[in-house]
């Protein structure tokens, strides 16, 4: 008897088929097709932002760096 419930639960539990053949790109339907464009513009920007912010921050240290020498250099005695 309790056969039945498990074999009927079985059979709604199961997963759709799989795709079984290629799909072009072209044939998808709109809410699955991902342009690539703004992805690639988004990784570029975020890629040239990030280099630009590091130089940046080079730049900066290097400014203190030379401050520091600068100010050592008043410090100490001449010979």
């Amino acid at each position: 008897m309790s056969l039945i419930p498990q074999l009927l639960l079985a059979l709604v539990l199961q997963p759709p088929p799989g795709q079984s053949e290629f799909v072009p790109v072209n044939e998808l339907p709109a809410a699955e097709k991902l342009p690539a464009a703004p992805f690639l513009i988004v990784a570029y920007a975020f890629v040239w932002i990030s280099v630009m912010f590091y130089l940046w921050t080079i730049w900066r240290r290097l400014n203190k760096v030379e401050s520091d020498l600068d100010a050592l250099a008043r410090k100490t005695p001449q010979r």
